[in-house]
């Protein structure tokens, strides 16, 4: 069937004027995706001690949204083990088997198999997973116990030319159900094959014998569904819109037997509607992947028979944009920031009496600029839950292999983190909770020997902080031993002694090919990857930070820029050169007077505010500016960077500006103490500041 489903699609890709199926692959694709990752998440969720209903029911609407899909584009392999998992997802829900943790484990095997699947299919992997022993060992669990299971579950059998009527089972009724118009005569012939594989629905025949006649099909279905639980099934293999569901029996416009002659059209029946307004358009012309939502929890069925209807679905509130429109959309405000730094510039130089309007129509557009631009970079920010998710299954499997007991807790799932970072900081995260289960959390016996509960735990937590948002990592496990550091440190001729300051012996781990392993394991041993976690930080304008108590566990916390794109900050003159401090950072300046500042040795010195002593860096000095003659009157700029602080001596203060940042490595080179760059309103290029580098380097 999936054979002559494929040979259909590309009859409708010819110059026929037909429907193009291919472009609702990538529709699919994305849905597929969410679905799978629905399907993970519900499954980790799932108490076989304590079934729920609805969970199982919203996992078997996912297998059986994918294997329609997968089926009506020809996705053989997808649809094929889909299908398998639907029917021992369908056992499940109907209480024939009870689930086991074999079964959770297979079925999130065959989820990850389908994410192979559907990365073959787009192109993003050279080979298909192989599934065959897998959809073995669903089959065997989704096999029937009891001869009574297999007569209940038992396909009916195949009408006859002129079946005798048969009895209705309890609790059943009788509907028509058209389809169309379809504008496709393959997919319109493979229907009844598509609709014979829907688990549950009942004894279903054409009425039309297999023809459609004026672009519709007529079925005749016997079933206990109600008629959202069927317009649910059908919409997963056509759009929505083209189900009608009648009542059927005398009167009703049944077809007499002649395929080319259709009965007169009926009146519907007063509770049963039309599905057009049930929900919004999907694909259109058959395609069900773009028209099936990522699943839920099913709605209870209704009670009675088919009359109660559920209120049309609202308008979708939210809509698919392309990443590449969402960053040339943030492309073009960064340049309409500059362009109004260049106007806010120019407009210096006017008499504001005098030019009145045109500097209100400035300030105006300031305004503007900055609301578009707040709105412009909310569709780029998307909550840390996204990242989180993925570590369940992933602790899962890992403390199954370990032979640990872990278990995960969450905090600020809803700060949000900008797309791009989101993206570059998923793999940091990964090795650093996979370290934690494999060095930090002890092996059960050993945690109770040492007092603590059998089972360890790893907190992820995410929170803003100024202009930043910090993730951290701490688990409650032994945390790390300065004596076995600093000795592994020794042993690979690294620079090490008894007189490093915690911080110094905690940050060897970041050395390349370090590890503490005392065998190399497919989990680690190896000495890669902490090295990898701190340069992909750094290289976010991010840093890294550890504490560690021994017995009591480690902490990791990673500080990042909330965006790469635009930023607030304060702009300081230092000779002919101009700096941005990142406003965040900006605690306060003041002139600098009399003895306020002192110098200690090594060259170093220390600025007095209000009885505390900071360390100060000259930034003349510091970048190599070059000054004609020192400045009249310097100024101390106060910065703060994770509870430490420093005084910076510019020469003047601008002001405040947005400013537009550019990744200064990918046009030149990483500047130490520099996080980026960007363009004035005068055109020159000033660069952002690393206030966090500067304020630990002293």
């Amino acid at each position: 069937m999936a054979d002559r489903l494929s040979q259909g699609s590309a009859s409708s890709r010819s110059s026929d004027g037909g429907l193009d199926l291919q472009q609702f692959h990538q529709t699919f694709f994305e849905e597929a995706a969410e679905n799978l990752q629905s399907m993970e998440q519900l499954l980790l969720a799932l108490d076989p001690a304590a079934v729920d209903d609805e969970t199982l029911n919203a996992i078997f609407r996912v297998a059986h949204s994918i294997k329609g899909g997968a089926a009506t584009f020809g996705f053989t392999a997808v649809a094929t083990l889909a299908h398998e998992m639907e029917t021992l997802l369908d056992r499940l829900r109907r209480h024939e088997l009870s689930p086991t943790p074999p079964m959770v484990d297979v079925l999130l095997r065959g989820g990850d198999a389908l994410w192979g699947l559907l990365s073959f299919q787009q192109g993003l992997t050279d080979e298909a997973p192989e599934t065959g022993p897998l959809v073995a060992e669903i089959r065997k669990l989704a096999s029937l116990d009891s001869a009574s299971a297999q007569a209940a579950a038992a396909p009916a059998p195949a009408a006859s030319a002129a079946p005798a009527p048969a009895p209705k089972p309890a609790g059943s009724r009788e509907l028509e159900v058209r389809i169309g118009p379809l504008e496709l005569p393959q997919t319109a012939s493979h229907l009844h094959e598509l609709f014979e594989e829907i688990p549950g629905i009942g004894e279903m025949k054409p009425l039309d014998f297999g023809e459609p006649v004026d672009g519709m099909r007529r079925f005749t279905v016997i079933t206990n569904c109600t008629d959202n639980e069927l317009l649910d099934l059908f919409s997963f293999h056509v759009d929505r819109k083209l189900v009608h569901l009648m009542e059927s029996g005398p009167g009703f416009g049944f077809y007499d037997g002649n395929p080319g002659v259709p009965a007169l059209e009926p009146e519907p029946a007063p509770a049963v509607m039309a599905a057009a307004a049930a929900a919004p358009a999907g694909s259109g012309g058959g395609a069900p992947a773009a028209s099936s939502a990522a699943p839920a929890a099913p709605a209870a069925p209704a009670k009675g028979g088919g009359g109660n209807r559920a209120p049309a679905a609202p308008d979708a509130a939210t809509l698919r944009v392309s990443v590449e429109k969402v960053d040339q959309l943030i492309n073009l405000v960064g340049e309409l920031v500059i362009t109004q730094a260049m106007l806010i510039q120019g407009s210096r130089s006017l008499d504001p009496v005098v030019h009145q309007s045109l500097v209100s129509a400035i300030n105006l557009m300031e305004r503007n600029s900055r609301d578009l631009q707040d709105a412009v970079m909310s569709i780029r920010m998307i909550p840390m839950s996204a990242v989180f998710s993925r570590f369940p299954r992933m602790l899962r499997d890992l403390s199954g292999k370990l032979g640990k007991q872990v278990e995960l807790v969450t905090h600020g799932e809803a700060t949000e983190l900008d797309k791009g970072l989101i993206e570059k900081i998923t793999d940091p995260l990964t090795h650093l909770v996979r370290n934690s289960c494999d060095h930090g959390i002890e092996l059960p016996q050993a945690r109770v020997q040492a007092g603590k509960p059998a089972v360890g735990t790893i907190t992820l937590s995410a929170w803003h902080q100024g202009g930043s948002v910090v993730i951290e990592v701490r688990d409650d496990g032994k945390g790390l031993s300065r004596e076995k550091l600093i000795s592994k440190a020794l042993e690979r001729g690294l620079q090490a002694s008894d007189s490093m300051t915690d911080a110094q012996v905690w940050n060897l781990i970041f050395e390349p090919g370090f590890s503490t392993a005392e065998q190399v394991t497919d989990v680690s041993g190896r000495g890669v990857g902490m090295d990898v976690v701190k340069k992909n930080i750094l290289g976010l304008g991010g840093r890294v930070d550890i504490e560690s108590a021994p017995g009591c566990g480690m902490s990791v916390k990673v500080r990042l820029p909330l965006t790469l794109a635009i930023m607030d900050g304060m702009s300081v003159a230092v000779g002919d050169e101009v700096y941005i401090l990142p406003l965040g950072s900006v605690v306060e300046s003041d002139l600098i007077g009399p003895d306020r500042i002192r110098s200690l040795g090594n060259n170093n010195r220390v600025a007095k505010v209000r009885e505390e002593y900071l360390p100060v860096v000259d930034l003349a000095g510091h970048f190599g500016v070059w000054r004609d003659e020192p400045a009249a009157q310097p100024i101390m700029v106060i910065v703060e960077s994770e509870g430490s602080r420093a005084a910076l001596i510019v020469d003047e203060l601008i002001g405040q500006q947005q400013v537009v940042v550019k990744n200064l490595e990918t046009h030149y080179k990483r500047i130490p103490h520099v996080s980026g760059a960007t363009i004035l309103g005068n055109g020159r290029v000033a660069l952002i500041l690393d206030i966090a580098t500067l304020v630990q380097a002293r």
